[in-house]
């Protein structure tokens, strides 16, 4: 079974996509098996991660920002702005694909983790994600 998911971004920044992703596992009547997102772009990338402090959030976006920094004079792809590059950058270092099992029609995630789209540009847009599951 394959789906499509749209999320709505408007900044740069983790957006939770955990319920999102279980709606659809529990209404695939499929009990077990796994859970396969992939992203459709090069400037956002998918992550699990802490979803208990949103501390853990902020810390990320802000080591990931001091890492892959903005206005870069290496960069020369910058026709879509000062933020473009790094976002392509920062989806090259994280994930643009995820396989997460499920059992009992949930995703069988651990107690603190949360599956997140994470935004790499400043505008943000509409994201999609092809997600198939498959027993």
């Amino acid at each position: 079974m394959i789906r499509l998911i749209t999320v709505a971004t408007n900044q740069q920044g983790l957006y939770d996509i955990t319920s999102r992703v279980n709606e659809l596992v529990s209404t695939s009547g499929l009990q077990s098996g796994l859970c396969t997102l992939f992203i459709q772009h090069t400037s956002a990338s998918l992550i699990i991660q802490e979803s208990y402090d949103p501390s853990a959030k902020a810390d990320l976006e802000s080591w990931l920002n001091r890492l892959v920094p903005e206005l870069d004079p290496l960069y020369s792809h910058t026709l879509e702005g000062d933020d473009d590059m790094p976002a392509h950058i920062k989806s090259t270092l994280t994930a643009t694909s995820l396989a997460v099992p499920f059992m009992d029609q949930r995703l069988a995630l651990g107690t603190w983790q949360g599956v997140y789209l994470w935004e790499h540009r400043h505008a943000g847009g509409r994201r999609n994600l092809v997600v198939h599951l498959g027993a």
